[in-house]
């Protein structure tokens, strides 16, 4: 009796912990979004600028900026490459988090190349309990499966047990 409200239990805590990565994941998307616009910010002003001084893009600018004698313009030059690029990637990620479902979501924030982002994410994160369905039936899924599979060296060693206990008894 007292196995059985343990189990209980353990599956409500679990079940609680898998409700929040909907909730994660909607915070995890503002993140981005909010990072994706002020990086876009920055990618428009540098093909502002490539268009107001006649370079074909931004793209453009900067490798000519990198050729250039002075070593403050290289290294900015750099700096813009490294956003450009920080902008293409958040774009890709937003598209994910626009189509797809909670467990490539889940992938791709826990992915630890991005693990920064889930740290920052998640110190400003408040627990509660999604208000969706598909929310509502990811945590129960992932709930149910977490659970079965700790649950089964328990379950291989009562029918273990079980086993010893009838062969003493013949």
């Amino acid at each position: 009796m007292i196995g059985r409200l343990i189990d209980k239990l353990v599956f409500g805590l679990i079940l609680v912990i898998a409700l929040q990565l909907p909730q994660l994941a909607d915070h995890y998307q503002q993140f981005l979004a909010g990072l994706y616009a002020s990086t876009q910010w920055q990618v428009e002003g540098y093909e502002a600028t490539a268009k107001e001084y006649h370079y074909a893009d931004a793209e453009a600018m900067i490798a000519r900026h990198q050729q250039n004698e002075e070593p403050s313009v290289r290294a900015d030059a750099e700096q813009k490459v490294q956003t450009i690029a920080l902008y293409k990637e958040l774009t890709q990620g937003l598209a994910m988090f626009n189509t797809g479902n909670l467990f490539e979501k889940t992938a791709y924030m826990f992915n630890p190349v991005r693990f920064d982002y889930l740290e920052k994410t998640v110190s400003n994160f408040k627990p509660g309990i999604p208000l969706t369905a598909s929310g509502i039936g990811f945590g129960v899924v992932v709930a149910l499966v977490v659970h079965y599979l700790g649950s089964i060296p328990f379950i291989l060693w009562a029918r273990r047990r079980k086993r010893q206990r009838l062969a003493r008894a013949n």
